[in-house]
């Protein structure tokens, strides 16, 4: 259901930071989403979804440290608080708090004495609302590793304790960790690792929004700034990526008359002004121009390849990354030809991640078809379609495979 998605990392966030608790008020609000599913079925959504969750989770919340086997926590969490009466849930028609503090759960997750990969792990998980298996898979990580990881976080949060509010300093200190957990999340709205949908747009929004809200307090710095229009200029492509029944659509065979081109001008506007700063430049600005110089192709003919080959190789001297090889190779393919860019994937092969990883085997496949070797090409797609669980790129690619003709390996 999806407002029970947008509204979970709002209600964890809301709780969160009344009790500081944030194993138990994870669990708190699994349990108010569990009733959620449960009751609106058969009861109806109420009139303010927020509310109602945070309303039964406070309440779980409160009968859980009110139980004999949570007496000692409960004890020692009172000292703390203050009078047991903050734990007392709000009445029925109470509305939640009028601040938003998704933002302050999103920096919380990146507390220093977190390694990144944990810090990752366990935003992706509160915030994003992604499963174990699906992190995994974000991360290029064993799902094991991450399930450990997720279960240190929480433990090394409880033990180290949840300030709040926050400090400015501390907004500082984790910014670069922040954004990149809201480029992560995005992602996955973007083009869902798994399931059924290309899309889930609540992820997207509330990336998009969460992004905003950063640029509000940091207007002057260039990789928010950058991060934004990257969002915005990827999002304003979102409603041509699928055909009515949910197939995949690549960007060069997109209806263009269907890109959002107020969004589109926002992005441009925004990665325009923070190039033009003087200030460093970051993967995030690289990754917005080179959305930009695609969107503002009228047609695919008309893209500026060069360009956009050119800011990849900046790219990935920026911020060295698998995933940008693979598309700085596609980039390279269309200017110099697929020999080239075939060229840069080889060294890649010798990356267990990237051998296991669908995209590999799909941008190779399609290097292959440009350079004429199909039989390759189709066993590639094949491939890439066995090792994506993201059924609508399972679709794509299998019938890239058949459109080339030949036998279908198992």
């Amino acid at each position: 259901m999806e407002v029970l998605r947008e509204a979970a990392p709002q209600v964890l966030a809301t709780i969160v930071s009344r009790y500081r608790q944030f194993e138990a008020c994870e669990d708190a609000v699994q349990e108010a989403l569990l009733a959620a599913t449960i009751q609106w079925p058969d009861q109806g959504i109420p009139d303010n979804p927020r509310a109602w969750l945070t309303t039964v989770a406070t309440r779980r919340l409160a009968d859980q440290w009110h139980s004999d086997q949570a007496r000692r926590r409960r004890e020692a969490t009172v000292v703390a608080l203050g009078t047991p009466t903050e734990l007392e849930a709000p009445g029925p028609d109470e509305g939640p708090p009028d601040r938003d503090d998704t933002l302050m759960l999103l920096f919380l997750c990146c507390h220093p004495d977190l390694s990144p990969s944990s810090q990752m792990a366990l935003t992706l998980r509160a915030f994003g609302g992604l499963s174990t298996a699906e992190i995994a898979r974000a991360l290029l990580t064993p799902e094991s590793t991450v399930a450990q990881r997720i279960s240190r976080a929480k433990q090394r949060i409880r033990s180290v304790g949840i300030q709040y509010p926050l400090s400015g300093e501390m907004y500082t200190s984790r910014l670069r960790v922040v954004l990149h957990m809201l480029y992560l999340i995005f992602n996955e709205g973007y083009a869902s690792t798994s399931g059924p949908d290309l899309l889930r747009s609540e992820l997207t929004r509330e990336a998009i929004r969460l992004t905003r809200t950063v640029y509000g307090l940091l207007p002057d710095d260039g990789e928010v700034a950058g991060l934004l229009a990257l969002m915005l200029l990827t999002e304003a492509r979102s409603q041509a990526r699928t055909a009515p029944d949910g197939t995949l659509i690549p960007l060069t065979e997109q209806d263009r008359s269907r890109w959002s081109q107020h969004v589109i001008h926002e992005g441009i506007a925004l990665i325009t002004r923070a190039l033009a700063s003087g200030g460093p430049v970051g993967q995030y600005q690289l990754q917005a121009a080179i959305a930009a110089v695609h969107a503002e192709a009228a047609r695919p003919q008309d893209t500026d390849w060069r360009q956009i080959s050119a800011l990849y190789e900046l790219l990935e001297k920026t911020a060295p990354n698998p995933m940008i090889t693979l598309s700085r190779a596609v980039a390279v393919a269309m200017v110099r030809g697929p020999e080239e860019g075939l060229a840069l994937l080889a060294p890649l092969d010798r990356d267990k991640r990237m051998r296991d990883h669908h995209r590999f085997h799909a941008v190779r496949g399609h290097l292959l078809e440009m350079a004429g070797d199909l039989n390759a090409a189709r066993h590639c797609y094949q491939v890439a379609a066995r090792r994506t669980n993201s059924v609508p790129e399972q679709r794509y690619l299998a019938g890239r495979s058949a459109g080339l003709g030949g036998s279908t390996s198992r």
